[in-house]
Parts: structure tokens; sequence; C-alpha cells
């Protein structure tokens, strides 16, 4: 005997509903527009990330990075070694303290950020969004974000 259940409630699993889905569909495009744009720069996006957070601020400790990025450092080492091998970056012990490990940009990974310069425009221009509405969209992301990590 089929049970058929309300209206309200058999639309409740449809996945064009799903707020998920649609994070994770626009994440999935971001990222193959990402993986274009950084593949003339020889990197990925979580490598770009990391670049990102290293010029804003150089010389700081792996945990510093996983805490900007929300990433732990199991995650966040193979990364940074990846990245070392291929001379963007240098890890080192803090002389402060040996549990820490510092990292710190090469010319390399410094000169990435004049080549990388384009980028938020050319995704702007993907998105076909003027400014207003990408930083509203972030700015209620970055709440969504805060909020789901709080419960």
């Amino acid at each position: 005997m089929k049970t058929t259940l309300p209206a309200d409630e058999e639309t409740t699993l449809r996945l064009d509903n799903q707020l998920c889905f649609a994070l994770y569909s626009a994440s999935l495009a971001l990222n193959k527009l990402y993986r274009q744009l950084l593949a003339p720069l020889g990197i990925t996006y979580p490598q770009y990330l990391v670049l990102m957070v290293l010029w804003e601020q150089d010389d700081i400790t792996v945990s510093q990075i996983g805490e900007r990025l929300f990433l732990d450092s199991a995650t966040l080492t193979p990364l940074l070694k990846r990245m070392e091998s291929a001379g963007l970056l240098l890890r080192q012990r803090s002389r402060e303290d040996e549990r820490q490990v510092v990292v710190t940009l090469t010319g390399n990974g410094r000169d990435l950020q004049a080549k990388a310069l384009s980028l938020p425009e050319s995704v702007r221009c993907a998105a076909n969004c003027d400014i207003d509405t990408l930083v509203s969209l972030k700015t209620q992301l970055e709440t969504f974000r805060d909020s789901l990590n709080k419960a």
C-alpha cells in the first residue's frame, strides 16, 4: 500500500528545493571557474587561498593559516608541503616555540600576487553581478557560515 505525502512534505526533500544543494552546486561552478583562471599561474584554488592569507600577513604559523581558512593542520600540512616543493613558500620551526611551524613566502610566492590581481574582477564578470550584489551575497554567506559554526 503506497502512502501519499501531503504536498508540502512531498516537496520538502526535492533536490531543487535544498539550500545545501544550491550552495554545493554554486561551489562546484566557482571552483571550475577558479581552476581555469588559476591554471596559468600553476596553482590550485586551495593554494590560492593560502597565498591570499600570506599576502595579507607573511611569516605566520600553520595554525594561524588554518584558523583563517577553517582548515585543520592534517588538511593544511600536505597542501603546504606541495607549495613548498613548488617553491612558493618555506616552512620552518619557530625559534620561540619549536612545536610551531612558521610559513613564509618565497619570491615566487610573492610574485604571484601581481599575477592574481585580475582574478576577482574575472570572477565578478563571469558571475554577471555588480559589486554591491556580490558584497551582499558574501556578507550573507559569512553570517550563515558563522551561525552554522556556532550550532
